[in-house]
């Protein structure tokens, strides 16, 4: 593993990431990364895969009918929807299923899932945003963990399997790789006098509070939101030859309905996925300071953003690769208060069966990120059935993690302060929601199959994730009655 410090970046950022001397087994060059053909193999091959399974029926909504029966209650290793019925019953592990409803049930005409998120409003009721291909489905989660479909947003163009979608304040912030999409900003508030009975499909110009246009080709892989500073950022907007370079592009969001962008960050090329937040742990160099976590394809890249303002005000404070790095995907600070440590997770080396992930089980990766100029990788953790990582966040302790075929994961993860090689790490839930992979030898497909994101943020300790082929479930861990946390997690210190 090898770190580059700002000093070094200083002096040559257009080289900085060409000098990282990857592993010897390493399959990727770094000409490949830049030029974008690793990204869109991956593309390539996960249409491949949802063509082919659409085409085996697996998309169609009629396979999978949306629950009525209440809670079903995790057993022996079981959930049992349907007894007999081998598409419904679902591998499990202290997670019970509160309630299911497909994409065509959650109106949409193409299925197709892809992010989701969650917002609470301020008398506590509880609302999810769930991503298809053609739109964005609004729901309520009821007290009982019902979801209750409310209506939807279309796409704002064409449709699109990857769209993105995260909140600021009342709002839910949209965006997608479909071009001329934008970034879409909506106001949930909207949702709290629709009448259940009467789903809304909302306008795509009179309902929208703001769209964000400033993207090169309208497009944009991800969307990151800062809400402490008011903030988006989208991320890999397309084409990599930009000005941005598909680098960090910040939308101001002081006013919803007048989005703008004061600047970019194009010093490491693109950028899959990042977390923003502001700067507080050990290394007090950059305490108080807006860091950016970014996700490069094969690096960690840390940006100092303090300064957003124009192309080139931003700065890279360090870019450090691992082994195994095949896709650098995503990741989330272990803890928001204190950033000591951070966990990540790499798209391709299960299928590529490079470093610790070379037997096909997924590995989440632990940085030392005390020292933002030097991290540290200092242990990893492998999940117990094969499969690909997708995203995870993590909460008050737990890391909740999508793996694609084997479904929703649980991690505790509260030990890693005291033992940062993860050997304290345990996974104490899981809830497989696609079992057309559970007869095989190692438990699931190394494949772009099952779940893509879920949303566990909320206070109730409901659970929203969202599915490729089926649609979206509600579930809820059988321990806590409220939201989970790790048993070591500490609440937040003073700083």
């Amino acid at each position: 593993m090898k770190t580059y410090t700002t000093a070094l970046l200083a002096l040559a950022l257009p080289l900085a990431s060409a000098l990282i001397n990857f592993p010897s087994h390493q399959k990727f060059t770094k000409e490949m990364y830049r030029s974008g053909e690793v990204h869109q193999s991956i593309m390539a091959a996960k249409e491949a895969t949802f063509k082919r399974n659409r085409e085996a029926g697996l998309f169609d909504s009629a396979r999978y009918p949306s629950h009525k029966g209440g809670r079903v209650k995790c057993k022996d290793g079981l959930a049992i929807v349907e007894k007999g019925n081998a598409n419904q019953t679902f591998k499990c592990d202290n997670i019970d299923l509160l309630d299911f409803k497909s994409h065509a049930d959650l109106g949409s005409s193409t299925g197709g899932g892809s992010s989701s998120w969650g917002w609470t409003a301020r008398n506590g009721r509880e609302f999810v945003a769930i991503g298809q291909a053609d739109g964005t489905a609004f729901a309520e989660i009821s007290r009982k963990g019902d979801l209750i479909y409310l209506g939807r947003l279309p796409q704002q163009s064409v449709p699109s399997q990857w769209r993105e979608i995260r909140t600021y304040k009342n709002y839910v912030i949209i965006g997608s790789e479909a071009v001329d999409h934008g970034v879409q900003i909506f106001d949930m508030e909207k949702l709290l006098k629709v009448n259940p009975r009467k789903p809304v499909t909302f306008s795509t110009t009179d309902d929208l509070t703001g769209l964000f246009t400033d993207l090169p080709a309208g497009r944009t892989h991800n969307v990151v939101v800062h809400e402490a500073e008011q903030y988006a950022v989208a991320v890999g907007a397309q084409p990599r030859d930009s000005e941005c370079l598909s680098g960090l592009i910040f939308i101001d969001l002081k006013d919803p309905a007048n989005p703008t962008s004061p600047g970019c960050s194009p010093h490491d090329g693109y950028v899959h996925d990042a977390q923003c937040i502001i700067y507080h742990g050990p290394d007090r160099r950059y305490e108080g300071r807006d860091i950016c976590y970014g996700y490069n394809e094969d690096t960690l890249t840390i940006y100092d953003v303090t300064n957003k303002s124009g192309k080139n005000a931003s700065k890279i404070i360090s870019m450090t690769t691992y082994e195994g790095a095949s896709y650098t995907h995503q990741g989330w600070v272990l803890d928001p208060d204190w950033q000591h440590y951070l966990l990540l997770d790499d798209e391709l080396d299960e299928q590529e069966q490079v470093g610790p992930a070379a037997d096909g089980f997924p590995v989440t990766f632990i940085f030392d990120i005390s020292d933002l100029e030097h991290p540290k990788l200092t242990g990893t953790y492998k999940s117990k059935a094969h499969s690909i990582d997708h995203n995870q966040y993590v909460y008050d302790g737990l890391s909740f993690q999508s793996n694609y075929g084997a479904g929703f994961r649980v991690w505790d993860v509260s030990s890693i302060p005291d033992d940062p090689t993860g050997g304290h790490v345990e996974e104490i839930g899981f809830f497989d929601i696609f079992p057309e992979d559970d007869h095989l030898e190692n438990g699931g497909l190394i494949e772009f199959v099952g779940t893509w994101s879920s949303y566990a943020n909320f206070p109730s300790g409901h659970i929203l994730v969202n599915t490729i082929e089926r649609g979206a479930f509600i579930l809820k861990m059988q321990k806590f009655d409220k939201k989970p946390h790790g048993k070591h997690h500490k609440k937040p210190r003073n700083v």
